[in-house]
């Protein structure tokens, strides 16, 4: 989690090896599950209240599914699930119901870079174009060799916004990652100065991990980290013939989604169930379990868990109330997710849907997280846990140092074109693309020296063309410029991108 948060997946071929065996002995696995899930309900009355929050999502939030589990002390202190995975097919949701993770694929994908590290094959000070091959990341806005490993994966590199979503029913698929790091892979913010949730950056991790291993993203992350942790409900993409045991997405008007992927594997493309996201949380809150192979030391779980200035994100996880607890979303259409970790009391929460992100939807996620917490430990009840919306931007005030008319370029990958911006005493901006008329900046904010605001315009990429999009600005005023980034937001029905060009302008 970071103070922005982008919604967030290739198939991958390479666990079907892995899959082919388990198939005999899933149904086993899934009938234990249900039944332990049944006794542990049954003698913990305290959960009630989080099993009615549970039914809230359902009933009123209209999640199709929920499913949550709580550990404490190294042990499943209670799980259960509610709804239907599958409505079509009338398939109950269980603890064992394998959901799309989103984001949460970004702890778990450090997760297997810090084996790397531990290892000696990835260092974090180092720029991570040095385990790149020929695409590498430019360095616009500051210098390249600034863009280390822990800065990427703490949102710390001075990369942009980013996400892109490809449909199955849509005809394109997306591009190999070289060719997305040739596109995006740029720096619009000095590394280290901004924290920006990239996508992209933990697309990028994905690759450091296949070309230092030398295998796939997908083959490293089940050999080197499912498998060892005794996940076996636990994919990068969907699991092969299991597709009945995963839930399905669904819409904000209930109706199922066309599968999707990413140019941002590493990122969003992690499913899981309940019982394995709490038994991966309980391996980093250094509860040894005796059928996992302790994958990282406590040393490299603790350097995963500290804050990267200037950030509150440390290695995959948003650190909060100075370590009180560790957290993650996800969030994309038809899956939201959560995962909580609270080191002091050693308790890890997770919750599980198959409904599209919205404020109501995660707020309610957040209260059963905060529940279940208090369920487990109720004489120690965390604080009041919230999801982290960005705080309502200050009214603007425009300083003399920023009016004026702003004249510069907007660098994409297909070419430069001019950029303008008029900035008003009273507040008031509008901005030009190109040859395109100019139009009125909404939602504008000058805070941190970072101007924001949106705008009716477009990026004349083939990306971005695709669907109608609208602009946001992203500009840092530094040493008399205003350089950052535009982004071009899909508004089409689903959400499909995020795509930023680098934006530098001079005062006229």
């Amino acid at each position: 989690m970071a103070a922005r948060i982008r919604h967030d997946l290739p198939v991958a071929n390479s666990i079907n090896r892995e899959i082919q065996p388990m198939r005999r002995v899933i149904p086993v696995l899934l009938a234990i599950g249900g039944l332990t899930r049944a006794v542990i309900a049954q003698s913990s009355e305290q959960f009630a209240p989080v099993r009615a929050a549970m039914q809230r999502l359902v009933d009123t939030v209209g999640s199709p599914s929920v499913a949550v589990a709580v550990a404490k002390d190294g042990q499943i202190v209670w799980e259960d699930a509610i709804g239907w995975a599958n409505r079509e097919k009338r398939i109950p949701a269980t603890t064992n119901t394998i959901y799309p993770l989103a984001s949460i694929s970004k702890p778990i994908t450090a997760t297997g870079l810090m084996v790397l590290v531990e290892r000696g094959q990835v260092d974090l000070d180092l720029p991570i174009n040095t385990y790149l091959g020929p695409a590498k990341l430019t360095g616009l806005a500051g210098d390249a060799r600034g863009a280390t490993v822990r800065r990427v994966l703490s949102h710390t590199a001075g990369l942009p916004l980013h996400s892109q979503f490809f449909y199955s029913d849509r005809g394109y698929a997306p591009p190999d990652m070289a060719e997305t790091i040739r596109r995006y892979g740029k720096l619009v913010f000095p590394p280290g100065q901004v924290v920006e949730y990239s996508n992209l950056g933990y697309g990028i991790i994905g690759n450091v991990i296949e070309r230092v291993s030398g295998k796939s993203y997908a083959e490293f992350m089940r050999q080197e980290v499912f498998v060892p942790l005794g996940l076996t409900h636990t994919s990068i993409d969907l699991p092969i013939g299991l597709e009945n045991f995963v839930a399905e997405r669904y819409d904000n008007d209930e109706r199922a989604l066309p599968f999707f992927t990413f140019d941002h594997v590493g990122a969003s493309s992690v499913y899981s169930s309940a019982h394995d996201l709490v038994r991966f949380a309980m391996f980093h809150l250094k509860n040894r379990l005796p059928n996992q192979r302790p994958i990282l030391s406590d040393a490299s779980l603790n350097q995963m868990h500290q804050p990267v200035p200037p950030s509150s994100n440390g290695l995959g996880f948003g650190v909060f109330d100075g370590g009180e607890h560790l957290a993650h979303t996800g969030g994309m259409p038809g899956a939201t997710a959560l995962m909580v970790l609270f080191p002091a009391t050693n308790i890890a929460v997770v919750v599980l849907a198959n409904t599209s992100t919205r404020p109501a939807a995660m707020m309610q996620e957040f209260t059963i997280a905060q529940q279940a917490a208090a369920a487990a430990v109720p004489d120690r009840a965390p604080a009041r846990l919230g999801p982290p919306f960005p705080p309502e931007p200050p009214t603007l005030v425009v300083s003399p140092e920023l009016a004026g008319e702003w004249l510069g370029t907007l660098r994409t990958y297909e070419g430069a074109v001019p950029m303008r911006l008029l900035i008003n005493m009273d507040g008031t901006i509008e901005a030009w693309i190109g040859d395109q008329p100019g139009a009125s900046v909404s939602n504008a904010s000058f805070s941190d020296g970072r101007l924001s605001g949106t705008f009716a315009a477009r990026i004349p990429t083939s990306d971005a063309a695709r669907w109608p999009h609208i602009l946001s600005l992203g500009l840092l005023l530094h040493e008399g410029k205003l350089a950052g980034e535009v982004t071009a937001n899909s508004r089409a029905e689903r959400i499909y991108f995020s795509l930023s060009s680098y934006a530098e302008l001079t005062r006229k």
